[in-house]
């Protein structure tokens, strides 16, 4: 893909975000310390709350009102709701309706974009504008901005983008409340079987806590207290310079030069001990 195609679809993915809260499509979630915006919420059977894919279930969001009881012949012998999409066998304990076919589908497949939706052509003409205003966006700001900062500004844009399906199927600690959680794409070391998994930490940690963490949440050798081996390291994803096992995530997430981003991407590798960070970032990231 080329970057003026990958430029195009982060900033086409950011204005239809926008479109879609100006249009007052979805809700935010009605946990106070949460207020998350969903296109797709979940409606509590109990409470009929609203919440998001965190606080759906009646625990995460201290449901104090009792379960409807239902009818056992209509409930049948399960009480899983199974995915409508094709081959899929995954089923959610709590219904996820598609609000264009109205069809139940699990967490992967809950978008109109993930299941193929069938009233998708519908959308097409709106679609269609919002990609021409894009457009007209994009090549507005063409020629007002220096290059280097307009690379600061792509990256940011383009994490603020990934964070939103991150939130969906990043692992981490669950007990650590929204605000403290900084979401990475983390690619793991070469010859891994996976190239990369989605992970949250805490903002507050140092960047030998998340090494540790990282390391146990994709199942990898942490030989870091061994003198004489190859130490794990966490990796700038553009410059490949390694931090400071002593820096903190927040000071990386607010620093004036190479900043990280919430959302963005981040990388995991075996190092020597003299070694400074990895060589070619793109043997890892694919850029446009």
């Amino acid at each position: 893909m080329s970057s003026i195609t990958s430029g195009f679809d982060v900033c086409f993915g950011v204005a239809y975000a926008e479109l879609m809260a100006e249009l007052d499509i979805g809700k935010h979630c009605q946990i106070d310390s949460c207020h998350q915006q969903d296109f797709l919420p979940f409606v509590c059977e109990s409470c009929n709350g609203v919440y998001c894919l965190d606080h759906r279930n009646r625990d995460a969001h201290s449901c104090t009102r009792e379960p409807v009881r239902k009818d056992p012949q209509a409930v049948g012998s399960s009480t899983n709701h199974p995915c409508s999409f094709q081959d899929c066998k995954r089923k959610e304990p709590l219904p996820v309706i598609c609000p264009q076919c109205e069809k139940h589908f699990c967490l992967a497949h809950r978008h109109a974009s993930d299941h193929k939706c069938e009233k998708l052509e519908v959308q097409k003409p709106r679609m269609a504008a919002t990609k021409e205003l894009v457009q007209r966006i994009v090549e507005s700001k063409d020629g007002s901005k220096s290059k280097g900062r307009k690379g600061v500004k792509n990256s940011a844009m383009a994490a603020k983008v990934a964070l939103m399906k991150l939130k969906l199927h990043a692992a981490g600690d669950k007990s650590l409340p929204q605000t403290e959680r900084t979401y990475f794409q983390v690619y793991l070391p070469k010859g891994c079987q996976v190239s990369s998994q989605p992970m949250f930490f805490c903002s507050k940690w140092t960047v030998g806590k998340v090494v540790d963490y990282a390391a146990t949440l994709a199942s990898l050798k942490n030989n870091n207290n061994v003198l004489a081996a190859k130490k794990l390291r966490l990796c700038h994803p553009e410059t490949g310079k390694s931090f400071r096992m002593d820096e903190s995530l927040d000071s990386l997430l607010t620093g004036a030069e190479d900043p990280l981003h919430n959302g963005g991407n981040v990388i995991l590798e075996y190092l020597d001990n003299d070694s400074t960070g990895v060589d070619d970032v793109t043997s890892y990231i694919a850029f446009g």
